[in-house]
């Protein structure tokens, strides 16, 4: 293949990738209910397997999982629901202790001879507008819990079929090994992401839930639920988890308290993300930190906050499918986290 004609088929590609990413976006509402009941139910599927292999029968087994996932389901409902009216009803008293705050900190920078109005910044701030925006966010968890219902069904029937999946890709890449190699791999990739990523995302929410409550933080249990589940968003999701709790212990606790727990959340997240994550899943994702930084971008503006929940396990699919052809290994290469790949 000459270099122009070589030219030309990296432009298709590029323009194929654009008509895709462009028909992805387009057709978010559907495609993210289908991603979500296959990553969902790649999950699920080897707990499955392995409630049958311990003589459990098939129905029995899959009754078993989606009873789980749909008590699952509405527990986290349930502590959103409770924890939000509860912050509606003390709305009132969390003005008063930002004024007090802020009055403190006027207080303190007036000796250094800057003056601020704690009036104009409370209502600058205007907590009450939260309100209305959590009630619009509200809006959203409803209509994401409706379409909850449609995910489960199809994780439903996923999960019914999974004993016979691998018997039809058997059939589908008859004299072709390598193909089926490499979807068993994709498939091995993506358990081993969100199997060790709940287990590291399930301890931080309980530790973070424990030092909240050990230090008297409000609705501790759903800043540990809120941890858990923005573990699985890359870079900023362990920040965003460690905003609110800061948050209200500026209002009931003293400086120090804060420091201990600015202090705590670093450690875990440091523990977890650097030390636990790493040692379990060693290289097995293979994917640089900057390609998991700007892939948490792209799939966030084409599907949303559940983009940013599947940039990793996406942007994996993505990987392998690159290398497993000669002629598109070389971007797995730049994708991938090590200088060269045998």
């Amino acid at each position: 293949m000459t270099q122009e004609n070589r030219i030309s088929l990296y432009l298709f590609y590029l323009s194929a990738l654009v008509v895709i990413v462009a028909g992805l976006k387009m057709a978010a509402q559907a495609v993210i209910i289908l991603f979500l009941s296959i990553f969902i139910a790649s999950i699920l599927t080897p707990l499955m397997l392995g409630l049958q292999r311990r003589g459990i029968p098939r129905v029995a087994a899959f009754l078993l999982i989606l009873t789980l996932v749909l008590v699952t389901l509405f527990f986290l409902a349930t502590i959103v629901a409770n924890s939000f009216e509860g912050f509606v009803k003390n709305l009132p008293l969390y003005e008063e202790k930002l004024r007090g705050v802020v009055g403190g900190w006027s207080r303190g920078l007036k000796e250094f001879g800057i003056e601020i109005d704690p009036n104009f910044f409370v209502e600058s701030l205007d907590l009450r507008s939260f309100v209305a925006l959590s009630g619009r966010a509200a809006g959203n968890v409803t209509i994401f819990l409706s379409k909850a219902l449609l995910v489960i069904i199809g994780v439903a029937f996923l999960l019914f079929e999974a004993p016979y999946f691998h018997q039809k890709l058997e059939r589908i890449y008859t004299g072709r090994p390598e193909a089926l190699e490499n979807f068993e791999l994709f498939g091995h990739t993506i358990q081993k992401y969100f199997s060790i990523k709940s287990f590291t995302s399930m301890l931080t929410g309980v530790v973070v839930t424990l030092a909240l409550l050990a230090f008297g933080i409000e609705y501790a249990v759903l800043w540990g639920v809120l941890a858990f589940l923005l573990n699985f968003i890359p870079v900023i999701g362990s920040l965003l988890a460690a905003v609110p709790p800061i948050f209200l212990a500026l209002f009931y606790k003293d400086l120090s308290v804060v420091l201990w727990l600015v202090a705590l959340y670093v450690l875990i997240n440091t523990l977890v993300s650097n030390v636990i994550e790493p040692k379990i899943m060693g290289d097995g994702l293979g994917l640089s930190p900057a390609v998991i930084f700007f892939s948490l971008i792209l799939w966030g503006w084409v599907f949303g906050t559940v983009g940013m929940f599947l940039a990793v396990p996406l942007t994996m699919t993505l990987k392998i499918a690159l290398d497993s052809h000669p002629d598109t290994r070389w971007v797995g290469i730049l994708l991938s986290n090590m200088g060269d790949e045998n």
